[in-house]
């Protein structure tokens, strides 16, 4: 078969791999769309450390079950299927408690790091386990299913954050997961939702996408922009879809006294915290980490209508053509949001 095969950093070769081997619990899926994840733009030039080359990356995808392992039942060769990023092992003790997301023993598609190596989906094929596949409704397209990963990931942070039907909230980051956890917050019953960016063409699809209002980072003091749209309270809610010193600070202080703060990017490893601004203030700061079992849910949101995806896929391109796209998305090429490869 042919993959898209970081070779070394920085080095893509669109070559002939052998078919990935099918135990008797996995089944073999050809791939009919792919997502590139900023993840994988920033693991291409090894500033993560977590795709160590050689490695097939790819983690957002959709296609058509091949053939079936020995052990599978539910499923058959010729249904349309998508997958979780994440391999979870179903049997430690976070597994046990439906917690995925922490499982013990996790890997993730695409993913080569010091712990292990797991080749992903920038392939005509790729193999995965029965527990971690979802049937497509019939009226969700393998594009839309491609990215039903990142709607997951804005699904879980909204869902682990305590919202009342009415709440203003603040979401810094007007990239993919940005607009999609404004979206999910605007579904989830919020009344206004602000977003902050500094791309203005990202922030202009953000407001006709439902944003109360979009704000330039580089022009606008958005803490005061906030508090004279709340009374000067600020919003009930913010999250941080970047991760970075400005946004997470930009973040705890758009929020009212005894606020939310829900942390989604992680682009810096460390970020400096405000502990007296937070503590005398009683702001719940929380972490959200990937997704855990909503992907059901977003499938159902995408089919609805309720998340538009659509307007976030910004090019669709042959697999072959990956190296060329991953360079224009690590140049920032104005305009890009979502690239779509197809095997």
């Amino acid at each position: 078969m042919k993959a898209l095969v970081l070779k070394e950093y920085n080095h893509f070769e669109y070559t002939e791999v052998p078919v990935p081997e099918l135990p008797d619990d996995h089944v073999l899926v050809r791939i009919h769309a792919v997502g590139i994840c900023g993840s994988d733009v920033h693991g291409a030039d090894g500033s993560t450390g977590r795709r160590i080359p050689p490695i097939i990356m790819g983690h957002e995808a959709a296609g058509i079950i091949e053939a079936a392992g020995s052990m599978i039942s539910a499923y058959r060769p010729g249904e349309r299927v998508t997958f979780d990023s994440t391999i979870y092992c179903g049997s430690c003790h976070f597994c046990r408690q439906g917690r995925i997301n922490f499982c013990e023993n996790r890997r993730v598609l695409g993913v080569g790091c010091d712990e292990y190596h797991q080749n992903g989906a920038f392939a005509e094929y790729v193999a995965v386990p029965e527990r971690i596949l979802y049937r497509l409704p019939p009226d969700v397209s393998f594009h839309q299913a491609a990215m039903v990963e990142p709607v997951s990931i804005a699904v879980h942070a909204v869902g682990i954050t305590d919202i009342g039907i009415g709440d203003s909230a603040v979401v810094f980051g007007a990239g993919v997961i940005g607009v999609l956890t404004m979206q999910v917050l605007l579904s989830a019953g919020c009344g206004k939702v602000y977003i902050a960016d500094i791309d203005q063409s990202r922030l202009d699809l953000a407001k006709r996408l439902g944003a109360a209002e979009a704000f330039n980072l580089k022009k606008t003091d958005i803490i005061s922009e906030l508090a004279g749209r709340t009374a000067g309270r600020g919003v009930h809610l913010a999250f941080d879809a970047v991760g970075l010193d400005e946004t997470f600070s930009g973040a705890v202080h758009s929020v009212c006294k005894g606020g939310q703060v829900t942390v989604i990017g992680n682009f810096k490893p460390e970020t400096s915290f405000p502990l007296q601004y937070v503590v005398s203030r009683q702001i719940t700061i929380r972490g959200s980490n990937a997704s855990s079992g909503e992907y059901p849910v977003c499938l159902e949101m995408i089919q609805s209508g309720h998340i538009d995806v659509d307007s976030l896929i910004s090019a669709k391109a042959p697999l072959s053509e990956g190296a060329e796209w991953f360079e224009k998305l690590r140049r920032g090429e104005p305009g890009l949001m979502k690239v779509l490869l197809e095997p």
